[in-house]
């Protein structure tokens, strides 16, 4: 039934003249979003709203799922579209639709219409009331309602005319690439793959790197993260993966340092390397998904250790989330079920007994000294080794 889509965005509106770049990286982003889906598209823009065609037979479920996940979509609009031939013809095109939308008639309706045309004959009110009209003359079993209509009824008078029934939900923020680029710290965990997605809402295109180390950590360890970054692209567009052999720089920090220092010592060194790779790539900040208190390296004391090492800033979306409200996005962008997935990362084989809660810089920075010898060569070692995967949505 439906050959075109109308596509609502919300906070773009608000952007003055620099709108029409929003707008064309939306238009980019759905146009990303569309290519694996059955079917030809055309998209364009016209006086505030966007437009999507369909060329031929095409997947409706997969196409709605597709835009559902765009980021700068507030609302999908299955839309029919009408030549302007009258209000005769208008009303019957209205009728033919509540037809064929609404096998049952048992319900209320209100017309809403809105004319972006101003030099069309009838004035919204006019149209509203001969429209309602022509409907209960057509269905004597329908009824109006203008304050909790069943079926609110669209009418668009533009260049064509647009009639719509239903706005299914988008996932609204902003399209991604409008805010600059960040570095993820991605790990098999459950608040990685949240961090990112959260913080591409708001515009930003995601780098990632993970930090691998075998033995300890196994090749699906591995392809595990990568099957997340592939979750979060669906969302992000490609997401370029750095993969970090991080094991030589943990045994040396396990054998030289106080094992209670360890976590943070290492999360120091994660941050030091996923800063340099950040760097290269043009990112503006650092993404990681900690939250206040979760564990032992994310008390307030030891983000505040771990942020010592930074020159750039660090962003964690989830910072005053608990455990639940996390997997509970996770499970709606559909990362959970891959998250618990028993595969230990890099950090969870050598986690302390007793770590400590309450570092002090100064002692960290003492005890790192015993890792000036060597810590510098390895750490270039492991980037100059770092494996790069372009991770594409499935």
């Amino acid at each position: 039934m439906f050959k075109a889509f109308l596509i609502k965005y919300g906070e773009i509106g608000i952007k003055g003249k620099n709108r029409h770049l929003f707008e064309d990286a939306l238009v980019h982003q759905i146009k990303y979003a569309l290519k694996p889906v059955d079917g030809e598209f055309s998209i364009t823009k016209e006086q505030g709203r966007i437009y999507i065609e369909t060329l031929g037979d095409y997947d409706y479920e997969e196409t709605m799922e597709s835009l559902q996940r765009v980021f700068g979509i507030v609302g999908i609009c299955p839309v029919v579209q009408v030549e302007d031939e009258g209000f005769d013809k208008l009303a019957q095109d209205v009728i033919d639709y509540l037809n064929k939308r609404y096998p049952d008639k048992n319900k209320t309706f209100k017309v809403n219409a809105r004319r972006a045309r101003k030099n069309y004959p009838m004035t919204s009110m006019e149209l509203n009331a001969a429209l309602g009209e022509k409907i209960l003359d057509a269905f004597p079993e329908i009824s109006v309602d203008v304050h909790n209509p069943d079926i609110m009824l669209n009418i668009e008078i533009r260049g064509k005319i647009n009639i719509y029934s239903e706005i299914i939900p988008g996932p609204g923020g902003m399209p991604v690439g409008t805010n600059g680029k960040g570095m993820l710290l991605l790990s098999g965990g459950i608040d990685s793959p949240v961090a990112g997605y959260m913080v591409a809402k708001r515009g930003v295109k995601i780098d990632a790197v993970y930090f691998h180390a075998p033995p300890y950590t196994s090749e699906r360890a591995k392809q595990k993260v990568i099957d997340l970054a592939k979750i979060v692209a669906r969302y992000t567009g490609p997401i370029y993966l750095k993969v970090v052999n991080f094991t030589d720089i943990q045994l040396y920090i396990y054998e030289k340092c106080p094992h209670e220092e360890l976590t943070i010592i290492m999360r120091r060194y994660m941050m030091k390397i996923a800063e340099h790779f950040a760097k290269e790539t043009g990112s503006l900040g650092l993404i990681t998904g900690e939250s206040i208190g979760q564990v032992a390296s994310q008390t307030m004391h030891s983000l505040a250790a771990t942020n010592e090492v930074c020159t750039m800033p660090v962003y964690r979306p989830l910072i005053g989330f608990d455990k639940q409200e996390i997997i509970e996005v996770s499970e709606k962008i559909g990362t959970y079920e891959t998250s618990i997935l028993p595969f230990e990362d890099c950090c969870t084989i050598f986690v302390a007994k007793h770590p400590v809660t309450k570092p002090n810089i100064n002692i960290i920075k003492r005890s790192e000294q015993k890792l000036e010898e060597k810590i510098d060569e390895m750490m270039k070692e492991a980037i100059e080794t770092a494996e790069t995967i372009v991770v594409e949505a499935e």
